[in-house]
């Protein structure tokens, strides 16, 4: 009677999501098309966005989709993908920063100034070269919220700024070659985990995701809340391990998975970690969704907007880094060209919002691939790097316009 009643006065969607747990594996399709009726499409458009990509880049060339080529489109992923990374944090709390390329570039030169031309140790150059992306990131957000300038004018400076700092930097010298014998270009370039690794860290990943997801049902349903059904997690976690596994004993055909992409994977699930578990993630969140909200909610906005600032050029310079190491040279052209435009645009491309407070670190992961794919395909086809910008700049569209039109779609929704 007591439940019966109580069931009577949870809301509609509660009531519902409820009803799809219960039934298991019965309810996952009710409930994926209940959440894109209500505009809730998650990871949807991109992957089958990139589905449709590979499968007309392979028609037109039967050598895109080779595990060689997918090993070396992987490896150029991992750099820009990184510094897409960040962009995904100020997009969060609907800012932006444009200076990324330039911060990477900086940061590549600060690299080699320290450690080829001082004859620094290795690791101490690299420590200084990200600390100072963290010191701008710092410098962002204090001019952000002591003077009130907007993202875009502050960044659009530090764009030119850094730029002009990096060419000051390599003054005289133009290119600095990295020694080949160096760990960060071994890293960058010729090392790969070797094949059983690859298949252990397949069913620890995995294993973890069904831990995670079976503990955090338990959690809820303890405390009386919706929660997934065990045999739900169960499918998820097996088809993971399905995919997975392909996935490594295809590329493992070649060269096999790069540890650089392997890094890149480590920090996106790191920052997922970070915006999903942590009180900092949920304040993000909550900036990004309502300023004021959050701000009467006792959230402190300034720090928020300051550590967005700082973990977004913090990774442009550990992206700025890995670019150097995988040429193994920083030059006075490092970050520039379109290093700016591609993280940003694989960060929108993967579904982080616009408007803030939606997206997911997965996005740069996604929408690296995506930009990757058609530069990788256009390459294979001998097309001029004309036509991959405009690709990129149509996908870039289309993106944006879907987030646009789901967003309409779950305000109506809502207000139904």
């Amino acid at each position: 009677m007591i439940t019966s009643t109580l069931h009577a006065t949870l809301p509609s969607d509660l009531q519902d999501e409820r009803l799809q747990n219960r039934l298991g594996l019965r309810g996952i399709i009710p409930g994926f098309l209940d959440k894109v009726r209500g505009g809730d499409l998650g990871a949807l458009p991109v992957v089958a966005g990139l589905a449709i990509i590979w499968t007309v880049l392979q028609i037109l060339n039967r050598g895109f989709l080779s595990s060689a080529n997918l090993v070396n489109l992987l490896m150029e992923s991992a750099a820009v993908g990184v510094i897409a990374l960040g962009i995904v944090c100020v997009l969060l709390v609907a800012q932006i920063d444009l200076s990324i390329g330039s911060v990477s570039g900086l940061s590549s030169a600060v690299l080699g100034i320290a450690f080829v031309t001082n004859g620094w140790n290795i690791w101490l150059a690299v420590l200084l070269a990200v600390l100072s992306g963290a010191a701008i990131g710092w410098l962002y957000g204090q001019i952000f919220n002591r003077f009130g300038v907007p993202a875009f004018v502050i960044t659009l400076a530090g764009l030119l700024s850094f730029l002009g700092l990096q060419l000051f930097v390599l003054k005289g010298q133009g290119t600095i070659n990295l020694p080949f014998e160096s760990p960060l270009v071994y890293f960058a370039q010729l090392a790969f985990v070797p094949a059983w690794l690859s298949y252990v860290m397949v069913v620890a990943a995995t294993g973890s995701l069904f831990l995670v997801g079976y503990s955090r049902a338990r959690e809820r349903r303890a405390a009386d809340l919706s929660a997934q059904a065990t045999s739900v997690i169960a499918v998820q976690s097996i088809a993971l391990l399905v995919g997975l596994g392909f996935a490594v004993w295809y590329l493992n055909q070649a060269r096999g998975i790069g540890w650089m992409f392997v890094f890149f994977v480590a920090l996106v699930l790191l920052m997922h970690y970070m915006l999903t578990r942590t009180k900092w993630g949920r304040s993000v969140y909550a900036v990004g969704g309502n300023v004021e909200a959050a701000r009467r909610a006792g959230i402190n906005v300034h720090w928020i907007y300051t550590s967005v600032f700082m973990a977004c050029s913090t990774l442009a310079a550990v992206g700025g880094i890995l670019a150097a190491s995988r040429l193994a040279a920083a030059s006075q052209s490092s970050g520039t060209g379109d290093v700016n435009l591609n993280a940003i645009a694989a960060a929108v491309i993967g579904g982080t919002s616009l408007f803030g407070g939606r997206g997911t670190a997965f996005a740069a992961l996604l929408g690296i691939l995506v930009i990757q794919s058609i530069s990788s395909g256009l390459t294979l086809l001998n097309l001029d790097s004309s036509f991959r910008f405009i690709v990129t700049g149509i996908v870039l569209l289309l993106a944006v316009t879907l987030d646009s039109v789901t967003r309409r779609s779950r305000t109506s929704h809502g207000r139904a």
